[in-house]
């Protein structure tokens, strides 16, 4: 049994199969930016990709993504250099606290890979499943717009 993670096949043991993904994640395989926000499915801060659609890992097990990829937050930047998106959201001052942030990011890059030139409001109702209590949103939707263009 394994799994793929940030483009690494992890192969995975009997007793990590029932584990909460956001704790293998964090605990197992020390990928930290992956947030535990509520633990309920709702603010989105533990949300990573599996097969390019966003997940809340606090509601799956590791069973879950068996033969799967998973994308988390520190697989979008490759060789230290961060990825468009990322830099984005940097130049736009979309980050505050930050605990939102890699939630957000890969919510944006699923919407990103499948629609490169999306308006405000499919951005917006994109992203409505995240949470963030620090910057009202506009700053992350215009980070999301300019970055679009990396993706045609």
């Amino acid at each position: 049994m394994h799994t793929i993670i940030n483009g690494k096949e992890i192969k995975l043991k009997k007793n990590d199969l029932e584990k909460q993904l956001l704790v293998f994640i964090r605990e197992d395989l020390n990928l930290t930016g992956t947030k535990n926000g509520c633990n309920k499915g709702v603010c989105g801060a533990c949300t990573v990709l599996i097969n390019n659609e966003p997940k809340r890992s606090c509601q799956l097990k590791v069973k879950d993504i068996i033969n799967m990829e998973v994308l988390t937050i520190e697989g979008m930047a490759k060789d230290d250099e961060l990825h468009p998106l990322q830099k984005s959201f940097l130049d736009h001052d979309a980050v505050q606290c930050g605990f939102c942030t890699p939630g957000m990011i890969l919510t944006a890059h699923a919407l990103l890979l499948k629609n490169q030139n999306p308006s405000e409001a499919e951005v917006r109702n994109a992203i409505k499943v995240n949470l963030c209590r620090c910057t009202g949103y506009q700053q992350i939707v215009d980070s999301i717009l300019a970055a679009a263009k990396f993706y045609r």
